[in-house]
């Protein structure tokens, strides 16, 4: 093979990972978006907290949250105490408390 030959599988490659790169970032704002209405809407939220994996939240009313709803969207796990909610999200935990933090 001509170094050319390689130099365009390189750049192929490159176009391939970006797209990848790309599509992953929408649907995680996506995501993160319809977790905050599984929680109860911004508006439901008074507090948030990020310790490793988990997303402790301080909801107005508990009731709204949809803990199955979250479940499914792919927490690991979500513990009720009084008026919050421990969230198991895994990396997903520090960027969920950012976009939220950007929407009030």
């Amino acid at each position: 093979m001509e170094w050319y030959q390689y130099l365009i599988i390189v750049t192929i490659l490159l176009i391939i990972a970006f797209a990848i790169v790309k599509s992953n970032k929408k649907d995680l704002k996506l995501e993160l978006n319809k977790l905050v209405e599984l929680l109860g809407g911004k508006d439901n939220i008074l507090e948030t907290e990020v310790e490793m994996s988990r997303f402790k939240v301080t909801l107005k009313d508990i009731s709204k949250a949809n803990k199955e709803g979250i479940i499914k969207l792919g927490a690991q796990g979500v513990v009720e105490i009084d008026d919050q909610l421990k969230i198991i999200l895994g990396n997903n935990a520090k960027q969920l408390r950012k976009y939220i933090k950007e929407l009030k």
